[in-house]
């Protein structure tokens, strides 16, 4: 990681999205699962990227990444999951850790790389980090420096609880001083919380940023049916890409 802030690079295709959390386990993605589909429904073609995923199980051929795997399902599975997710690592840690664990070689590069493969004209360029912006996703590199490479806009999320304006607001200074530009922001209720009355994230978020600060409210089920009803809440972000 360098301590001199870069302008990010130009983006080379018109369309895409970077999806990163203040913190993992926010629920990137479950609103990214929404987003990819509600963005294949109306008709954008979708190329949806989890360039490493740590934390992968055992399968019958090889370690499986669930979260590559969910959002493959939302954007219409129309690539192999290999594609999709370039590099599956066993331990449930940084990207950057379990590579290092593991033996794996893992670098800047190789994840913008695996992130541009089989990029047609028109399509759109989903990619979800891992962690938090400022975690570790590859040797020397963290999520933010991997979101600089691609130059794509950046959608915050982050869980919807006591300590979030905190978050949201250095992640967002963050990304604006790398030359980012902020697509929204995006809270997702927790299953269980402990808010303290009168609290409204997202109305002190907006008042601060300017920009789209949405809600999710917490759901137990998933796939079809939990993306389109997510979708609508997530509509304001999916007009804005949408074909007209």
């Amino acid at each position: 990681m360098s301590d001199t802030i870069h302008p990010a690079a130009p983006p080379s295709w018109p369309l895409g999205l970077f999806i990163t959390g203040t913190d993992t386990g926010v629920g990137k993605t479950r609103t990214g699962a929404a987003l990819a589909w509600a963005l294949q429904q109306r008709g954008l073609r979708v190329r949806v990227r989890k360039p490493a995923e740590s934390g992968c199980p055992a399968g019958p051929e090889g370690y499986e990444p669930q979260d590559a795997q969910t959002l493959r399902q939302a954007a219409g599975a129309i690539e192999p999951l290999e594609q999709v997710c370039r590099y599956r690592l066993r331990a449930p840690l940084s990207p950057e850790r379990a590579a290092r664990l593991e033996q794996v070689e893992l670098t800047l590069d190789g994840l913008r790389g695996a992130c541009l493969q089989g990029l047609e004209a028109g399509d759109f360029l989903f990619v979800e980090g891992a962690g938090g912006f400022y975690s570790p996703i590859a040797e020397a590199a963290l999520n933010a420096d991997l979101a600089q490479a691609l130059g794509l806009p950046v959608l915050v999320v982050a869980a919807d609880r006591l300590g979030t304006i905190n978050h949201c607001l250095m992640t967002v200074e963050t990304l604006r001083r790398r030359g980012l530009t902020l697509a929204g922001l995006v809270l997702n209720q927790p299953a269980v919380t402990d808010n303290a009355a009168g609290m409204d994230n997202a109305a002190d978020l907006a008042d601060w940023l300017r920009c789209p600060v949405l809600r999710l409210p917490h759901a137990q089920d998933h796939g079809p049916s939990a993306w389109a009803r997510e979708a609508a809440a997530l509509a304001a972000l999916v007009d804005r890409w949408s074909p007209r």
